[in-house]
């Protein structure tokens, strides 16, 4: 069975951290490019991050210096490390595989005091 799965959201404060995981099965997880997408409420879907099966990477300017993206092909997981968190980071946060375009549920962040 095909699966995307999220975990690590939660609440937290601005300057905090917090580390996303996405675990996949049935698929060669180490062929396909990962990404990490965000939507925010009454706005589109977004790219935040994304990692090659060899490990390039690209990030939106908006967490650049901030978050950084990376995978574990032995353990078919993908990471996002957010840190310095702001409130304009509050969001569901989806997993994605490519080029099949596979999606996780989403795991919501909120950055609030």
């Amino acid at each position: 069975q095909v699966q995307l799965v999220e975990s690590g959201g939660g609440l937290v404060q601005p300057g905090g951290s917090l580390r996303l995981s996405c675990a996949a099965s049935g698929i060669i997880f180490r062929i396909y490019v990962m990404g990490w997408y965000r939507q925010a409420p009454g706005k589109q879907r977004e790219l935040v991050a994304r990692i090659t099966g060899g490990g390039t990477t690209n990030y939106a300017d908006s967490v650049k210096g901030r978050f950084t993206i990376s995978r574990d092909n032995a353990k078919n997981t993908m990471y996002l490390q957010m840190n310095n968190l702001k409130p304009e980071d509050t969001a569901v946060y989806y997993c994605n595989a490519a080029p099949r375009d596979l999606w996780g549920q989403g795991t919501q962040v909120t950055v609030s005091s």
